[in-house]
């Protein structure tokens, strides 16, 4: 079935459709070889070889992927970066070549990243329908007052419409106590604007769980596959809620 490039792209888990087509402006896609630069490009995912960054994105019969990496800081959640920044894919050795980000942890936010070749499962996993709640550790450098507290949990104002109700709890006290935050939705750099908003800023941030879905003891920098239960569990969470909202 012919259907648009950038959003083919886009289910391939490489980026959202307007980041896709800058990458077609770019001249970073290729079809069947051949460099593609007119948005509105139609291709077949299941006959068309499609490049971007010269690695294909779509290999019909390919074993699907399903990877975390407990992410350093320091590294950029993309497959290129035109600073010449590292990122993220310098630390997938031999699946390298194979595999997508799932989202984004921003180049000084730690902890947990999933990597796949499954766009279907990756766009679930996104989709502002399924709200899949993450949970953040936060070190922040003050102390918030509980008025701060319940305003972050109500909602804050960001790119002229209301955050989603959140969770947020003080895990260890102190002048530069660190929280814990459930979010779900993701906007871009969200929990550290919206303690800016508040006047507070995040001195470390770390994703620890996506789901039920935990780091554990997973070292800085490394990565594991997914078990099968963990993959389902990701399904069935996100489903259900997709479902509703319909």
């Amino acid at each position: 079935m012919q259907e648009r490039l950038h959003k083919i792209i886009a289910r391939a888990g490489i980026a959202s459709r307007r980041k896709a087509e800058g990458l077609i402006l770019e001249g970073r896609v290729r079809v069947n070889g051949k460099v593609v630069t007119e948005l509105g490009t139609k291709a077949n995912s299941a006959e068309d070889s499609i490049k971007v960054n010269n690695k294909r994105i779509n290999a019909p019969g390919e074993q699907h992927l399903y990877l975390m990496l407990n992410k350093p800081k320091g590294y950029i959640p993309s497959t290129a970066d035109p600073e010449g920044r590292r990122t993220v894919m310098e630390l997938l050795g031999r699946y390298r070549s194979r595999v997508y980000p799932v989202g984004r942890l921003d180049y000084a936010t730690e902890g947990l990243l999933l990597f796949t070749n499954d766009g279907d499962f990756a766009n679930l996993v996104l989709s502002a329908k399924s709200a899949v709640p993450k949970v953040y550790q936060v070190k922040l450098n003050g102390t918030p007052s509980p008025e701060q507290l319940k305003q972050f949990r109500t909602g804050l104002k960001l790119d002229r419409r209301l955050t989603a109700p959140a969770k947020v709890r003080v895990i260890k006290p102190g002048a530069n106590p660190w929280l814990e935050v459930v979010l779900t939705e993701g906007r871009n750099h969200q929990v550290r604007r919206m303690f800016r908003r508040l006047g507070l800023l995040v001195e470390k941030l770390k994703r620890v769980k996506i789901g039920k879905l935990s780091l554990g003891s997973l070292p800085s920098g490394k990565l594991r596959a997914l078990t099968d239960r963990e993959v389902e569990f990701l399904r069935k969470l996100a489903k259900p809620r997709e479902n509703k909202a319909a």
